[in-house]
């Protein structure tokens, strides 16, 4: 769902950003410097301060960054790139700071709009996020046509561009969405042409541009570690991934299990596509 929001901030927004920052605002990132770096980019670039983030305060996500610098800042949520988008959007409006988190709040009423065109639904049940925004509960198949829709951004209407801007900020700076070792930034620089993000509770969805593709996996227990091996093995089912690009990607293909040091097995993900 990020990348739709940020496409909605980023439509609203007087500045212009780079694919960088565009990036990290449909990301989910690491919290290490660059990504720092480009969330502090935006919010100066909108003349709106850090202090006005409301995103949890976090520890980074990236061990090495975490050694540098053991801190729990808003800064370094993994949200905090879609927030400060928000807020650019709010400045540029002239809407409130203080409530841009609300249901209420002309940005989230914009992005529930937007939400609804896209999947094709009629209304959608909104609850809290883990950052505190708005969440949206949709079927599957409805996401998989929001991440399909990716790749055909005049189908957008008046979100076209900013579709555009965020399918071409996240295949050119893969690394800002998510990070080292993520799958998300793995497979994007992997394939050319194929958006990944993951989400909570399990889910992870991708968009095959040149194919008008898209996919939504969930594991049902909402754990993320099978996230990423049954969305690659869906890829290599759709030819997207062929043996060579799989192999590469084994560290989330295949993800090893530890007893202590001793690796002493690995998660596999065995199934079929049903086409029927």
């Amino acid at each position: 769902m990020k990348p739709l929001q940020a496409a909605v901030s980023s439509s609203l927004a007087a500045a212009p950003f780079t694919p960088a920052e565009i990036a990290v605002m449909c990301g989910s990132h690491n919290a290490e410097p660059v990504h720092v770096k480009a969330v502090r980019s935006i919010l100066a670039k909108s003349e709106v301060p850090e202090s006005a983030l409301q995103c949890p305060a976090r520890l980074p996500w990236d061990e090495e960054s975490l050694l540098e610098r053991p801190e729990r800042r808003r800064i370094n949520s993994d949200c905090s790139g879609k927030h400060a988008g928000m807020l650019a959007a709010s400045r540029a409006k002239g809407w409130d700071l203080q409530s841009y988190r609300q249901p209420d709040h002309p940005l989230q009423r914009a992005i529930e709009g937007a939400v609804l065109r896209s999947s094709g639904l009629d209304r959608v049940r909104v609850g809290v996020d883990g950052c505190g925004v708005p969440v949206h509960a949709l079927p599957l198949r409805s996401m998989a046509t929001i991440y399909a829709r990716l790749s055909a951004p005049a189908r957008w209407n008046e979100l076209e561009d900013a579709i555009g801007s965020a399918v071409n900020a996240m295949t050119t700076e893969p690394y800002m969405v998510a990070g080292r070792n993520r799958a998300d930034t793995a497979l994007m620089e992997t394939v050319a042409g194929l958006v990944v993000k993951g989400g909570a509770e399990g889910l992870i969805c991708a968009a095959v541009i040149a194919r008008g593709l898209g996919v939504a996996v969930k594991v049902r227990d909402g754990a993320s570690r099978a996230a990423a091996p049954a969305l690659i093995r869906v890829l290599e089912i759709l030819t997207v991934l062929d043996d060579r690009a799989v192999s590469s990607l084994a560290q989330f293909s295949r993800p090893p299990v530890f007893g202590s040091d001793d690796r002493v097995g690995e998660l596999r993900a065995e199934f079929r596509l049903n086409f029927g």
